[in-house]
């Protein structure tokens, strides 16, 4: 019979985990981070090396065919504005939040500073300079004018382009619907009041036409 006591099973379990078997798990579990962290960062390099370079691409800009040399992570407002000297479109927020930037895509209302140029290949954009041929105005455009509507002016060439998309939707708007059709730019000079007599006018203009 042994004099000796046993340890009970708990206190044998905890006498099996060592300071060195924890640091030996701590090694493997750092060496399996280290190699992840370094996989993401090689991945993160490559994507970055695709992005950083050049391509060259054809826009559709209002009914002409454009061509521009651009890096896949281009805006479309950059592209516009850097590339093609096409600067109704303005940088504002650069974060899709003002609408200065408002152009049409597909006959969809978007914000340049939002969409990447390469996405719109193939599909028609409008922009100011398209709205109406040289030396004229576009009825929305002479609305604006006619009900003091541009203030500073520095967003009046979103709301313009926000405008004719709204009216191509909707061609008999109320006051309230205006408001909301139109709620995705904002002016800082606040003149809205101007702004929506200036789209009621700009509908019934282009309704009687």
């Amino acid at each position: 019979m042994s004099t000796s006591k046993e340890k009970p099973k708990d206190q044998q379990a905890k006498s099996r985990f060592s300071r060195r078997s924890w640091l030996q798990g701590a090694g493997v579990s750092g060496s399996v981070l280290t190699t992840g962290l370094l996989a993401e960062d090689a991945q993160a390099q490559t994507v970055a090396n695709v992005m950083s370079g050049e391509v060259e691409i054809t826009l559709d800009i209002n009914g002409k065919k454009r061509s521009v040399k651009v890096e896949p992570r281009v805006t479309l407002l950059d592209a516009l504005r850097n590339r093609l000297d096409m600067t109704g479109a303005k940088r504002v927020c650069d974060r899709g939040t003002c609408g200065a930037c408002t152009v049409i895509v597909g006959g969809k209302v978007m914000y340049g500073c939002s969409v990447l140029a390469i996405d719109v290949v193939g599909k028609p954009i409008q922009t100011i300079e398209g709205l109406a041929p040289e030396g004229q105005l576009h009825p929305v455009s002479k609305a604006f004018v006619n009900h003091d509507a541009q203030q500073c002016g520095y967003c009046t060439p979103g709301f313009i382009m926000a405008t004719k998309g709204f009216l191509d939707r909707n061609p008999n708007p109320t006051p309230e619907q205006i408001d909301k059709g139109l709620s995705g730019n904002l002016c800082r000079c606040g003149t809205y009041m101007g702004m929506k007599a200036a789209v009621l006018e700009a509908a019934k203009e282009i309704k009687n036409g």
